[in-house]
């Protein structure tokens, strides 16, 4: 496989991974840490973009949310999402610091688009948290840490 089509399908898996479809992304980048036939640091970027952009599409899925909410495809339903608003309002944006967690980052991401987070913030802290991840993934995978 070229290393382009290894980027692309560590990027894809990292996108889906931030969104409501299951994906694991973690494991995906330590094999290929593990293979050495790649740059940890191109790998490491490549899926905190792929992360990160997973989690503007649920950005997005908040900012038209009233407009969506009805779908059965919608990955929330009615309650969860007040639970959700009611926690991103009490705690504001620095709750983005936690996008990273499996099941509960999505929903934040979600609310963060719900309650008008600026785009700006919105990437700046959940670029770092989850970049901060897939280094932390990396350096452990490496026995760094």
């Amino acid at each position: 496989m070229s290393s382009f089509a290894v980027y692309l399908s560590l990027f894809f898996a990292a996108f889906l991974a931030a969104t409501i479809i299951p994906a694991q992304s973690e494991a995906g980048l330590s094999v290929l840490i593990l293979t050495k036939k790649h740059s940890v640091g191109v790998l490491v970027i490549v899926a905190a973009a792929g992360n990160v952009m997973g989690a503007v599409v649920n950005w997005c899925l908040g900012r038209w949310i009233n407009t969506l909410n009805d779908r059965i495809w919608f990955p929330m339903n009615p309650v969860h999402l007040a639970r959700v608003t009611g926690w991103y309002r009490k705690y504001g944006r620095w709750s983005l610091l936690l996008s990273w967690i499996p099941f509960i980052g999505d929903p934040i991401t979600v609310a963060a688009g719900l309650l008008r987070e600026p785009l700006i913030s919105f990437l700046l802290i959940v670029g770092f948290a989850k970049t901060t991840r897939y280094i932390l993934v990396a350096a452990i995978t490496l026995n760094l840490i």
